[in-house]
């Protein structure tokens, strides 16, 4: 009925066959039939019972051959997700259309018996059921319906159940139809305060002197053959006496690394509603929201993870205030999960570090978001802080609180040059956290 809303269960079973009310009442009466019929010997009553059973096989194995997805009555499902990607905690609509492959009676009369359902993986429907808005036309079942991931990953949608009876109404089959849409849920972004596009290159450059060029001077250069005529600045050209271009706007910013030790992120097939993947979580949230806020204002960025065999090629520099730039550094971040031991991460952080040293642009400003480093990592990580500036975020890991591990944590680093603040997940959030670090900036 058009406008009605029915209940979609999280994730439905596979593919079955199974009888109706009706068609259990005919086994029973069919089996009673046979059997009496056997006691007293009255081999008419066995005849009618023994028919009755071949009905309902008959009914049986018609639906288990019949697919609605073949033949001349074959349907189709189509699914459209917005917004897709998804980001942690809003809302998704999902629009479903079921129509007929080639529309005729056969078809037609398919889709009149129909019922359908949705299958979800528990991430996106965690707290509630799905609700459906179902509109049923002739030739096509339009249902609409929301959901709200609330965990950061890829989680499958469907496919569709479908369930039909026979002419008789019989048996019930079960059935997929369509394929699976896998929902990219991406992580929250906080925005953060930056003193204007400009403003925050110049104040990392405060630190390094001369290091990088000035925002003035970096807009123009000198015409070189093959630069585009349109960029000639004409009338800095006439004062100079030769050629001007424009560069990119973002040509005098300095460069920005965000480094994320993924040892903070719990290991694999952690639950992720415990308190450990939420702390995570809010380590995620932070880089990103570091890389998409300084990449807006004007910086090139890249958000690099934690990884035992560093290839740095792979995360190159966005660059631009589009939404492209931040759409890969979002992307990027949907599959990071941590590592399998302590050990691990600690080893993976120290061979990014030691990456990152070598390939360091002049004055690179490294925003780090670390959990407590050991033997291992310190080494590695704290003589980053050798030239441009280095700052970070040491998170408290599993609910510690700021204890021994973080302050001397913190200690080591600031002993260096890195301008670093603790950070209790539970109790500060990303926007707070920021503005700590740049208090210490002052």
């Amino acid at each position: 009925m058009s406008g009605s809303r029915r209940p979609l269960p999280r994730r439905a079973r596979g593919a079955h066959v199974r009888p109706t009310a009706r068609g259990t009442a005919v086994l029973a009466a069919s089996l009673v039939l046979v059997g009496t019929g056997t006691a007293l010997g009255l081999t008419d009553v066995v005849g009618l019972g023994a028919a009755g059973l071949l009905v309902v096989a008959t009914a049986w194995a018609w639906m288990m051959l019949r697919r609605i997805d073949r033949g001349r009555g074959a349907l189709r499902v189509s699914r459209r997700i917005e917004p897709d990607p998804a980001v942690r905690g809003t809302q998704v609509t999902t629009r479903l259309l079921v129509s007929p492959v080639s529309p005729n009676a056969t078809s037609l009369g398919r889709l009149a018996r129909l019922q359908i359902s949705e299958q979800a993986a528990a991430e996106l429907c965690e707290h509630d059921a799905l609700r459906a808005q179902v509109v049923s036309h002739p030739d096509r079942i339009a249902v609409r319906y929301r959901i709200r991931p609330e965990h950061r990953g890829r989680w499958p949608l469907g496919p569709v159940l479908t369930s039909r009876v026979d002419l008789f109404g019989l048996v019930r089959a079960g059935q997929p139809l369509g394929d699976a849409s896998t929902v990219s849920v991406r992580p929250r972004t906080t925005e953060l305060a930056v003193r204007g596009s400009r403003a925050f290159g110049d104040l990392a450059r405060s630190r390094n002197g001369a290091r990088t060029s000035s925002s003035d001077d970096s807009v123009l250069r000198e015409y070189v053959a093959g630069d585009d005529p349109r960029r000639v600045h004409w009338a800095t050209a006439a004062r100079r006496g030769q050629l001007m271009v424009r560069t990119d706007e973002n040509a005098g910013m300095a460069s920005v690394t965000v480094l994320l030790d993924r040892g903070v992120l719990p290991p694999p097939d952690t639950d992720r509603s415990s308190m450990a993947a939420q702390d995570g979580e809010w380590a995620v949230e932070a880089a990103a929201s570091v890389a998409v806020t300084l990449l807006g204002a004007g910086h090139p960025v890249r958000l690099v993870a934690s990884s035992a065999a560093p290839t740095l090629d792979a995360y190159p520099y966005s660059t631009g205030r589009t939404s492209d730039g931040a759409a890969q550094i979002l992307d990027d971040t949907i599959d990071l999960g941590g590592h399998a031991n302590p050990r691990d991460a600690e080893r993976a952080l120290a061979a990014t570090a030691d990456a990152l040293r070598t390939s360091r642009r002049p004055g690179e400003l490294t925003v780090a978001v670390l959990g407590p480093l050991g033997a291992i990592s310190g080494p590695s990580v704290a003589p980053l802080a050798g030239d441009g500036n280095h700052w970070a975020f040491v998170v408290a890991p599993n609910g510690d609180g700021l204890g021994s591990a973080v302050q001397d944590t913190l200690s080591m680093l600031r002993a260096i040059g890195w301008l670093a603040v603790a950070v209790d997940p539970r109790e500060t959030t990303v926007g707070a956290a920021w503005n700590r670090l740049m208090e210490e900036h002052r």
